[in-house]
Order: structure tokens, then C-alpha cells, then sequence
């Protein structure tokens, strides 16, 4: 699914894409990096497919996945330590 559609579909089911992410229990930046690529992968794609159909038939997806115990995504690729470079040598 491209990027926009996947926009589409979460703002059909009435959300921004920082809401959709803290319901997702997703970094809403992750869920923002997406459109550099222009595509979701497949879980997102479904899900805001899901979750638009839902809104427009009147269904509280909200409360379906709020009761759904997600883990929270752990985030990747943390700052640069430069203390801890700066005790790794390298051999010439």
C-alpha cells in the first residue's frame, strides 16, 4: 500500500498518523519515516484498511484494540554515545 492511501485510510477511521501510532503502541515518528519510502509494510497496510472499513460502519475499533495488550515497540538506533567511542581503539 503507498503511503498516501495508507494516510487515507487512518484519517478515514478519523485518526492523525500520531494517534494511529500511540494506538499501535508504534513511535509516531516510525510511522512518519514510512513516507521517505513512499509504502507500509503489509501489518499497517491491513490494519488502516481495517480500521477506515470499521469507522465507516460505525464499529468502535478503539475500544477493540485498546483491549488488546500490544507491547510497546522498543526504539532503535539511539543517539551516537560519544563517551563510550571514545574508549573503543581501533588497531592499526
Amino acid at each position: 500500500m503507498t503511503y498516501e492511501e495508507f494516510r487515507r485510510n487512518v484519517g478515514k477511521a478519523g485518526l492523525t498518523l500520531n494517534e494511529f501510532g500511540r494506538l499501535m503502541k508504534m513511535n509516531p515518528v516510525s510511522i512518519s519515516n514510512y513516507g521517505k519510502r513512499g509504502v507500509v509494510p503489509n501489518h499497517l497496510a491491513v490494519i488502516a484498511c481495517l480500521i477506515g472499513e470499521m469507522a465507516d460502519h460505525q464499529i468502535d475499533y478503539r475500544s477493540l484494540l485498546e483491549k488488546i495488550d500490544l507491547d510497546s515497540k522498543k526504539h532503535r538506533g539511539l543517539p551516537f554515545n560519544r563517551a563510550a567511542a571514545s574508549t573503543v581503539t581501533t588497531a592499526n
